[in-house]
């Protein structure tokens, strides 16, 4: 497993980080989610990204607890704030509030004392930003954070809120977005305020919700028990990959996936590593051996003929709008 600096930061995360956005605590139980982590630790993922709305908090939980034992020194854990956790009115957004309440039931649940880089889950656009960064700041000075982040934040955005942490002498250091060979909305306006700021992608969905494994097929029902069958497990976010003319190109993409000695599933990884701005691509999994698979993506250099392959295959059926980098208009 190889390493790389988080953002224009000191700390090094694995190029590939586990998470468990739609596995731990819903899609998988507990013993098959522990056995997920353990393959991750044995693989060298050292990078663990979690949220507290995730399944309800528990993932939170069931992380913590397949995490415990290991030398907390030896580890990265991010989480995140902004969704709703529970019925008051604070108890969503980027208010003060919410976030010093949040940041101590994340640590509670995680069973540990401080996480490496606590996350802005979206952009609150009801409470100033000052406000926002002022708490992160706390947060960090109390020693239950190392670095902040932010996630699916806009490139305006991120230039508003990296002065004001630069003020307040913290480390604002990545955002993590979605980016897959299918969708690639940060690449024109994210990725070069990121590269001027100092910000660092850690990227969700690289396998594009499992469609880059090539297991969904044009004209062809979904695989029993896969996520598109499943509506807890995330049916309703791979939707938009499952038409046949998607289906099809990623199907053509198999011949250029064994010319590289890969499986489906490790050319869209490597692909996200290729761009230099991206410090980890976030995988999920819901047995061991889809770990095992996906961490062979670690290392792998993609050749310019190849990657103009590729582009040429998926340019279609790419999403690039910049535009649909978004935060909800009102707090959820």
């Amino acid at each position: 497993m190889e390493h790389r600096h988080l953002g224009r930061s000191g700390l090094l995360v694995s190029e590939i980080a586990y998470g468990n956005w739609i596995t731990h605590g819903s899609q998988v139980e507990e013993d098959a989610a522990t056995a997920c982590v353990r393959a991750a630790l044995d693989a060298g993922i050292t990078t663990f990204d979690t949220a507290d709305v995730y399944a309800g908090t528990r993932a939170e939980e069931v992380l913590g607890r397949a995490l415990k034992g290991e030398r907390r020194d030896g580890l990265e854990i991010f989480t995140k704030v902004f969704w709703r956790t529970g019925p008051a009115p604070n108890d969503s957004g980027l208010s003060r509030k919410h976030i010093l309440t949040s940041i101590d039931g994340s640590l509670r649940r995680l069973g540990t004392d401080y996480v490496d880089l606590y996350q802005a889950h979206r952009y609150d656009y009801a409470t100033p930003l000052e406000e926002t960064m002022e708490a992160f700041a706390d947060v960090v000075r109390s020693g239950k954070a190392h670095y902040i982040g932010v996630s699916e934040w806009t490139a305006e955005q991120i230039r508003a809120a990296k002065p004001l942490a630069d003020e307040l002498r913290v480390r604002l250091v990545s955002n993590q977005p979605q980016y897959s060979m299918l969708w690639r909305v940060i690449e024109a306006e994210v990725v070069p305020a990121s590269v001027e700021l100092g910000l660092g992608q850690i990227v969700w969905s690289p396998i594009a919700q499992g469609v880059l494994t090539g297991k969904y097929r044009a004209g062809e029902q979904p695989p029993a028990g896969s996520r598109a069958t499943d509506d807890k497990s995330g049916a309703g976010f791979i939707a938009r990959w499952l038409e046949d003319d998607v289906l099809t190109a990623v199907a053509n993409l198999k011949p250029l996936a064994e010319q590289a000695g890969l499986t489906m599933a490790q050319l869209a990884v490597a692909w996200v590593l290729q761009n230099p701005n991206v410090s980890a691509a976030i995988i999920g999994a819901s047995r061991p051996e889809q770990v095992h698979d996906n961490v062979k993506a670690s290392g792998v250099k993609l050749d310019d003929s190849l990657l103009k392959a590729i582009d040429e295959i998926v340019e279609p059926v790419t999403t690039r709008d910049p535009a649909l980098t978004t935060s909800p208009a009102k707090r959820p």
